[in-house]
């Protein structure tokens, strides 16, 4: 059986990026099929494939698995290798991914995620800033309990795929954090499956006008990487 990963645009879908992210840098095969947003609010076209109407979604034979934190672990079921190995690595990569999964309100409010732009954001809300130091403290925790390169160890897994939409708003917001956590998402920005995914995002031709609003909010644009 084959899987078919329903995402949406690459430039702006932080959550359909982890599941793809994931499904390739783990060399899984699988079909992308990309729906993109069309600017409406609610998109009715995602009713046609997803039960929840939201991306990303993936389908393996006659099952549909929809919220990619249930992507990630039904697939971890046959690819052993989606955790790492080492057991205190792999609990403590469990908690940091359902801790993106649930948490970090203000980055995601504040910084819409979109691969084409660069943004003067200004001095962080005392929200985002929260958000940033949490980030700060738990990356550093995870790389120095590791010993990284990656959160979890050595590997690439899970809980690095969930992050790399961070990686992405780090950049295009210019946020920045302490050391050794700072390096971390450059590291992330560099992995073949993520700069394949910018790449992509960049290239794409649909202009989702209510996401990039919510990205610019009258702030100024420093870079339009679609531009250049």
């Amino acid at each position: 059986m084959s899987y078919r990963l329903h995402i949406a645009n690459k430039n702006y879908s932080s959550w359909s990026m982890r599941a793809w992210v994931l499904m390739k840098a783990l060399g899984i095969p699988f079909k992308e099929v990309l729906t993109p947003f069309d600017g409406a609010g609610r998109q009715t076209a995602f009713d046609t494939f997803s039960p929840t109407g939201k991306v990303p979604c993936l389908e393996h034979g006659e099952l549909t698995i929809w919220d990619s934190l249930a992507i990630a672990e039904y697939l971890a079921e046959s690819y052993s290798h989606a955790w790492p190995a080492n057991g205190p690595a792999r609990a403590w990569a469990r908690s940091a991914t359902a801790e993106m999964h649930s948490g970090f309100p203000a980055l995601r409010d504040e910084c819409s995620m979109n691969c084409s732009l660069t943004i003067d954001l200004g001095t962080p809300s005392d929200a985002l800033q929260a958000d940033l130091d949490r980030l700060d403290q738990l990356w550093t925790d995870g790389l120095s309990r590791f010993h990284g390169p990656w959160l979890g160890g050595s590997d690439f897994t899970t809980v690095d795929a969930f992050y790399a939409p961070v990686a992405v708003r780090i950049r295009g917001y210019q946020l920045t954090l302490g050391e050794p956590a700072m390096a971390y998402p450059e590291r992330l920005w560099h992995h073949p499956s993520i700069s394949q995914w910018v790449h992509e995002g960049i290239e794409e031709t649909w202009v989702d006008k209510p996401h990039e609003e919510d990205c610019v909010r009258g702030r100024k644009i420093l870079t339009n990487r679609r531009q250049s």
